[in-house]
């Protein structure tokens, strides 16, 4: 059985972000095209499906790390901020992208609050390993799976 580890993580971002950008639950909020993604990015994404890739991501993340809050996602997609002549600091990425997301993966049913943590559904973890297997079928590297 190919599961979400089989594949490699890009050809599954780009078909889950396809998948739910046709989904009526994951919505770009209206904020979205103004924001950046961490205060140590200078710039918005250039990206106009940025919303689904980041949805996406997260849902993977989420299927991997197992429980996982958003403290850590934070940590993630953070990145080290250019401070000029000082030295660069790590700082995290933006807490409310991430929480707005994952409210929409819960409520198409892909995620699910647990007191440690987010943490993928059956039908969230069904869902990524069908993917999975339709990419592993394109693939002939990876056909022993």
């Amino acid at each position: 059985m190919t599961t979400a580890y089989d594949v490699p993580a890009e050809s599954l971002i780009t078909e889950v972000s396809k998948d739910l950008k046709e989904n009526d639950k994951i919505i770009v909020p209206d904020w979205a095209r103004f924001v950046k993604t961490g205060v140590h990015k200078e710039r918005r994404p250039e990206n106009p499906d940025w919303w689904f890739v980041r949805a996406a991501t997260l849902l993977r993340r989420i299927y991997v790390d197992g429980p996982v809050g958003i403290m850590r996602l934070q940590t993630k997609y953070g990145g080290n901020k250019d401070r000029g002549t000082n030295p660069e600091k790590f700082k995290r990425g933006s807490g409310s992208i991430i929480r707005v997301a994952l409210q929409q993966l819960e409520d198409a049913g892909y995620v699910a609050k647990t007191e440690r943590g987010r943490v993928v559904t059956p039908e969230g973890q069904s869902y990524l390993d069908n993917k999975a297997a339709e990419i592993a079928k394109d693939i002939p590297e990876l056909s022993k799976y």
